[in-house]
């Protein structure tokens, strides 16, 4: 994560029946650094986030936000019809896409 300058990273399933996961600066925090764990101990799998919220990749963005902020999350997992994963999305992504389109809207 550090490398690659990110946050959050997909943790990819096994097989058509697996769901995806997630793991964050969130969880590294409260699940490795404040119980004194040691990094090289922990397996991502001890402390990522599975099944994850997904956003359908349709969604629009006002309803995609109204979901993670009623299930007080900042982030959610973009998939397609077919479940595979086209990115991730951030309630901090989605302010700045809806601030911009109402942007867009005022000045047509």
């Amino acid at each position: 994560m550090a490398r690659f300058g990110v946050s959050s990273l997909v943790i990819e399933r096994h097989d058509e029946r697996d769901e995806l996961g997630l793991i964050a600066v969130s969880d590294i925090a409260r699940d490795v650094i404040a119980k004194n764990r040691s990094l090289d101990r922990v397996d991502a799998y001890e402390v990522m986030t599975k099944p994850v919220v997904t956003l359908d990749a349709d969604m629009d963005v006002k309803y995609a936000a109204r979901l993670l902020s009623d299930l007080h999350l900042s982030r959610g997992l973009v998939v397609d019809h077919d479940r595979n994963l086209v990115g991730i999305a951030t309630l901090r992504d989605m302010v700045l896409a809806y601030t911009d389109l109402g942007e867009t809207e005022e000045t047509t």
